[in-house]
């Protein structure tokens, strides 16, 4: 019983983070994130939509909120690939966003 509660919880899309913020310092940011220009070297393809209601679970589908406070993720975009957490590349088609590197999934996770 306890497991199944575990499991519908993970599945929840309350605790998926796709809501994100990008910081202006990176003392302020929970993830450092560096954009490529290739997708190949991408850990995250990102779609960036411009509606909140798509951008519900960890699919890679990112609503930028005006607000930090609206925001799941706080994130700051890297200069340099050696300071990030996660590489993502930003793809112009909704079908191709996704993870590649499923090891650095639980980094966009909603913390609570």
């Amino acid at each position: 019983m306890f497991v199944l509660l575990i499991v519908a919880a993970a599945m929840s899309p309350g605790i998926f983070a796709q809501k994100v913020y990008s910081c202006q310092y990176k003392s302020d940011a929970e993830v450092k994130v560096f954009v490529s220009q290739y997708k190949s070297d991408a850990d995250l393809v990102v779609y960036e939509t411009k509606y909140k209601s798509e951008a519900t679970d960890n699919s890679g589908v990112w609503y930028f909120c005006k607000y930090k406070s609206d925001a799941d993720r706080k994130i700051y975009f890297c200069d340099y690939k050696s300071d990030a957490d996660i590489v993502i590349y930003f793809s112009k088609y909704k079908s191709d966003a996704g993870w590649k590197k499923n090891e650095k999934k639980h980094l966009m996770y909603k913390k609570n």
